[in-house]
């Protein structure tokens, strides 16, 4: 951080308000808001489900298996498959701007053209 006085932006701020940055956090949210929208639907449909559709729920599929627990254990299965997706696509969007980015901040690179 620059300790040079009357300096209204500090480091921080100026990374924060780089081009860089907003463009690497609208990425990142453009893909988890929904993400997570979608995982919240899922799990909150399971879960209504289970709550007001215990007929259908316990609908047998095959032997002792049921619709319901064939859902709960797909609850599972899209959380490491939402996992995957997301590391995949961090290793393949993200990671290697958000790299170049922190080597412009330590080497005191300027961002955005501006002064470092």
């Amino acid at each position: 951080m620059t300790d040079t006085f009357g300096e209204s932006e500090t480091d921080y701020q100026r990374v924060q308000n780089s081009e860089e940055f907003q463009a690497l956090k609208r990425r990142f949210r453009r893909f988890v808001f929904p993400m997570t929208a979608f995982f919240l639907a899922w799990y909150f449909l399971y879960v209504l489900l289970a709550a007001y559709a215990h007929d259908f729920m316990s609908t047998k599929v095959w032997g002792n298996i049921n619709v319901g627990l064939l859902l709960g254990l797909g609850q599972f299965v899209s959380t490491f498959a939402i996992t995957m997706i997301y590391a995949r696509w961090a290793n393949n969007r993200q990671d290697r701007v958000a790299e170049q980015l922190r080597l412009h901040i330590e080497n005191g690179d300027p961002l955005d053209g501006g002064r470092a």
